[in-house]
């Protein structure tokens, strides 16, 4: 006889999103089986597990039955599902349930009930509207632990000072400054590429999921840190340590209070964190310390100088919030770093993927960028607003690969949306991966690959302007889409000058979810160089 696990207890095994956890609604699975799923985790979990967690989720099915109730009372869809439809949950949850139940079901995470809404204008209501029923729920310990206490997780008027603070940073004028130095960054890859290559075949085998993220990186300390940029490379350099010990940690079953017990890869991440702390601390007394006129001296309005000043400023002044504190600005860095450098790398990713996947588009794309910037020169600001064709294909890319393939709200207080009483308190699950490729809303051809689709503008893209949200919408829109967007397009566009590229036959396309969409085994691609005598021009 075995025992059973009831569904609303909750398995860690991909994200914090599509969704976080192995959502299983009203779906039970054998013990035996929840075991096979977990050899990465030690013998005491799964003991842990079996002795506490099962008697525990015992006491939590009269919850159920409560919600079970309401749910039939408000005539909300939701669906019995086999184990098997369980485990297609893992990598395909949110479009399945979209497509067996409709627009708005209800799903478990864990022993709390979600309301999962895909519908365009719902979303709109809740992103856009009548976001001020709505707040950001609170994220998982783990994901804070990397993401930080910074924007992305900040909430009421303490998010909205931090917001405006942090806006200047990503001004489009003085994103502009940056260009040099990314331009200059992706030109080192490039050449580096080219040595690298095969003298009989001139050919380059590239997993560029490694390699963009070192662009990226160098991008993002630029824009925190400014002048600091060395500082604040070695920062950012315990923070990808620190990242590497998370992710793992993600890729096996959550047990709640694991993470407090002193294993040796715990203790090590404690160190970590304390380490980058540290440093952080130190680096920005130096920059408190400076005149008016050094701070100056960077050009670039850079995050940490602004929160700097914001914290100076704010003891001066009368705030509706506290003023900037230090660790503020040390949650901020870290959050700018994870949220930046992730987001950013996963899109030049999956772009480089379907380019080389279709051909047709990308001779398409670099015939645009050799006739508006030329063969050699890194493009500037005014060139890349000039590369349409390339827009498209970066918009075709986030609306197949999302950085996030959900977002959560939460109920600030009762509310009707879409004829459905919400109560205070209720989360809400937004599933932007299943909205992106909705037929109903895209149209037969929802998941290929097909950039035509955006030649009239993002707006005319779909049945309906919501339909595409990729770095959400409103108020707590991604503050640095700006960034990401601007950074991809100098990147690809001097890729494209420089090389064809085709996949490798090594590539196996899966993509998984680990905090972000990424591709679970890598993006090998193979590249191959326009003219061996070509010499990329240095001049900024």
């Amino acid at each position: 006889m075995h025992l059973f696990m009831p569904a609303f207890f909750y398995l860690h095994v991909c994200t914090h999103a599509m969704p976080a956890f192995l959502l299983v609604p009203c779906a039970f699975m054998p013990h035996w089986h929840f075991c096979s799923l977990i050899s990465g985790t030690s013998n005491l979990a799964v003991c842990i597990y079996v002795c506490i967690f099962v008697p525990m989720s015992c006491h939590a099915m009269p919850c159920q039955r409560l919600v079970d109730a309401d749910v039939a009372e408000h005539g909300l869809p939701r669906q019995s599902l086999t184990p098997l439809f369980a485990c297609l949950l893992v990598a395909h949850g949110h479009l399945i349930l979209l497509l067996l139940t409709g627009s708005t079901f209800l799903i478990w995470f864990g022993p709390t009930p979600r309301l999962a809404v895909a519908d365009p204008d719902l979303i709109r209501e809740i992103l856009l509207s009548r976001a001020e029923h709505f707040d950001r729920y609170e994220s998982h310990p783990m994901v804070r632990q990397l993401e930080g206490e910074g924007l992305v997780s900040l909430r009421g008027e303490k998010w909205a000072h931090h917001r405006r603070v942090l806006a200047p940073t990503f001004h489009m004028e003085n994103l502009k400054m940056l260009l040099p130095f990314i331009g200059k960054t992706v030109v080192d890859m490039a050449e580096k590429w080219v040595t690298m290559a095969d003298p009989a075949s001139g050919e380059v085998e590239i997993d560029v999921s490694e390699w963009f993220q070192i662009v990226t990186e160098d991008a993002i300390t630029r824009t925190a840190f400014g002048r600091s940029y060395e500082d604040g490379k070695a920062v950012f350099k315990l923070q990808t340590q620190l990242m590497a010990f998370a992710s793992e940690a993600f890729r096996k079953v959550f047990i709640p209070g694991y993470r407090f017990l002193p294993t040796k890869k715990n203790t090590s991440s404690w160190k970590l964190d304390k380490e980058i702390r540290k440093n952080l601390v130190t680096l920005i007394g130096r920059r408190q310390e400076a005149t008016d006129d050094e701070r100056l001296q960077g050009c670039a309005k850079d995050l940490l100088g602004l929160m700097i000043n914001a914290s100076s400023n704010g003891g001066r002044r009368r705030q509706p919030v506290s003023p900037i504190s230090v660790n503020d600005i040390v949650e901020e860095c870290k959050t700018f770093f994870f949220a930046g450098k992730q987001t950013t790398s996963n899109l030049l990713t999956w772009t480089t993927v379907v380019l080389a996947m279709h051909p047709e588009w990308q001779e398409r794309a670099r015939q645009e960028v050799l006739e508006v910037c030329g063969a050699h020169d890194i493009p500037c600001r005014e060139q890349l607003a000039k590369l349409k064709t390339l827009g498209m294909i970066l918009n075709e890319t986030l609306r197949l690969y999302p950085p996030a393939v959900a977002t959560v709200r939460r109920a600030k207080s009762n509310v009707v949306l879409g004829g459905y009483h919400i109560p205070r308190d209720t989360e809400l699950l937004i599933p932007i991966m299943a909205v992106h490729h909705d037929a109903r809303l895209w149209g037969p051809d929802a998941t290929q690959f097909n950039p035509a689709r955006f030649a009239d503008g993002v707006a005319r893209a779909a049945k309906h302007p919501t339909a595409f949200i990729p770095f959400g919408l409103g108020a707590r829109m991604c503050i640095g889409q700006n960034l990401a967007l601007l950074e991809a397009k100098l990147t690809v566009a001097i890729i494209l000058q420089r090389f064809e590229f085709r996949l490798s036959p090594k590539y196996v396309h899966a993509p998984t979810v680990l905090m972000l969409l990424h591709p679970q085994y890598g993006a090998p691609v193979i590249f191959r160089s326009r003219s061996s005598s070509q010499t990329p021009d240095h001049h900024l």
